[in-house]
């Protein structure tokens, strides 16, 4: 059970006075996978692997989570459908070039989740009651160093304490082809995945750069979430339908810091419009299929494409409701704004080569796509994600894995006519105008024992911001940036 991981961006336009900013990006850091309350359940397990010997060190090298069994508490709370878990992902991250300063930052973020089976704690078939909570620790270095749309590390956040999701989900039908979630619910979780970029830091490898940036308040996505309904259904075995429909926004009012808005997460917005997601999963080989005894393993693969939709006003990029540049001394302050904002992308997940001396030892290849074309109400037009996994790189050791992944995004024509515009009118110096985003990461995730990982990482980001102004030096782009950091994932 190795836990596998799964921006604020700000352009000073002149002296106009002009700002336009996206919210940070935003995504879930490493999994946190919650072991069922069967895998403490003696009865079933006897001598648990998982769980190893009652005693909180005793086998603490071989067993999966770090407090083990918890002198026994984990085994007394799978009685009654009950299990926990925790995990804890710590890292320092710094920028030895570019950047508005140079600099290194320490950040932590602590998820926990119960959840509850409802067939072993009272006899209900097919339910489950989850609760999860954060504590987010430490400082962000890419809104205090790097100013990149693509923020460095999918566990930033304003440091807090809050409640992170609250649903119970309901199996139905038989096979359990179908089940409805209600609740808290955060749309990264499920929505837009790309299993293999879960294994990356950066941000865009969880929910991704363009609706972190076009949707309110950055959309459902961690640390935040927002009161859903989500349903999913197997017609057949290699075929998934999921659909949910979401609070708009993730705080009621939406404006300024929506980690600020929102800060306990206790927020539950139902003012905000809605946003619809549906997404078309294809699996091969499906779960539970066959093959012949003398075909070889298929390669495994998972295919997505999904469509959302938010029906809120938005507003313009570069024009006030008078149709006046925003940029001109003359506007009133005050964009047009538009009705509804949709967004479509595609996902693929796919092994390409399996060792056929050692199955462990694969390659995987991964990439995300994903498009808007209402151009005059969004910052991002397009995000793109893609990368090469190779698990057990090195022989035998068959939990580590290594990767190499970019990410692109590039903002919208609106956005960079507003740049032209604001040089226009305000003279020298000149701001540069924003275009494309680009960054690299090579990453490696050494699985110290069980319940405790490695991961040395490495960026490069070219065009930080898109080509965002250095705020020490406004007619000049920020730097190209080498982020060097080392993340740990320990769980308990």
């Amino acid at each position: 059970m190795s836990p596998r991981p799964w921006l604020a961006a700000a352009a000073v336009l002149g002296s106009a006075g002009v700002i336009l900013s996206s919210p940070p990006a935003q995504a879930a850091g490493p999994v946190l996978q919650i072991p069922s309350a069967e895998d403490f359940d003696p009865s079933l397990t006897g001598a648990n692997a998982t769980s190893g010997p009652l005693g909180f060190l005793n086998g603490i090298e071989r067993r999966e989570l770090l407090l083990g069994d918890m002198g026994g508490l984990r085994t007394w709370m799978s009685r009654y459908g009950i299990s926990f878990a925790a995990l804890e992902t710590a890292e320092v991250l710094g920028n030895a070039t570019g950047g508005a300063q140079r600099g290194a930052a320490v950040d932590g973020l602590l998820q926990m989740a119960l959840q509850v089976d409802t067939n072993r704690a009272f006899g209900w078939y097919g339910g489950t009651f989850n609760v999860s909570a954060l504590n987010t620790q430490g400082t962000n270095l890419s809104s205090n160093n790097l100013l990149t749309l693509q923020t460095a590390s999918g566990i930033e956040a304003d440091r807090s304490v809050r409640l992170w999701e609250l649903w119970y989900q309901q199996k139905f039908l038989e096979e359990d082809r179908l089940d409805i979630r209600v609740g808290q619910q955060s749309a990264d979780q499920e929505f837009m995945v790309t299993n293999n970029g879960l294994y990356f830091v950066n941000t865009m490898f969880g929910w991704p750069m363009l609706p972190s940036a076009n949707l309110p308040g950055g959309g459902p996505a961690y640390p935040l979430s927002a009161p859903a309904v989500r349903v999913r259904y197997k017609p057949i075995d290699s075929i998934t339908l999921l659909a949910g429909v979401f609070s708009g926004a993730p705080v009621r009012n939406n404006y300024g810091d929506p980690q600020q808005r929102n800060p306990s997460g206790t927020s539950f917005p139902f003012n905000q419009g809605t946003l619809s997601i549906a997404e078309i999963q294809y699996a091969y080989p499906a779960l539970g299929g066959m093959i012949n005894p003398d075909e070889s393993e298929p390669l495994a693969r998972i295919y997505r494409l999904g469509v959302w939709y938010n029906n809120q006003s938005f507003p313009d990029q570069a024009l006030d409701n008078m149709g006046v540049s925003l940029a001109s001394p003359a506007s009133n302050g005050v964009p047009i704004t538009h009705y509804g904002n949709w967004g479509i992308y595609a996902v693929a997940d796919q092994i390409v080569w399996v060792d056929p001396k050692e199955n462990d030892r694969t390659v995987s290849v991964f990439g995300r796509v994903m498009g808007s074309p209402q151009g005059n109400r969004n910052l991002i037009s397009v995000s793109l994600n893609a990368g090469i996994l190779v698990h057990e790189p090195i022989l035998h050791r068959d939990d580590d894995t290594f990767g190499i992944a970019m990410g692109y995004t590039h903002v919208t024509s609106s956005a960079s006519a507003l740049d032209a515009a604001t040089n226009t009118y305000n003279g020298q110096p000149a701001i540069p105008i924003r275009g494309g985003e680009t960054f690299l990461e090579v990453t490696y995730q050494y699985q110290l024992a069980p319940w405790i990982q490695l991961q040395p990482d490495l960026q490069y980001v070219f065009n930080p911001g898109a080509g965002v102004a250095n705020p020490n030096d406004p007619a000049q782009r920020v730097r190209n940036e080498l982020v060097l950091g080392l993340r740990t994932n320990i769980t308990f």
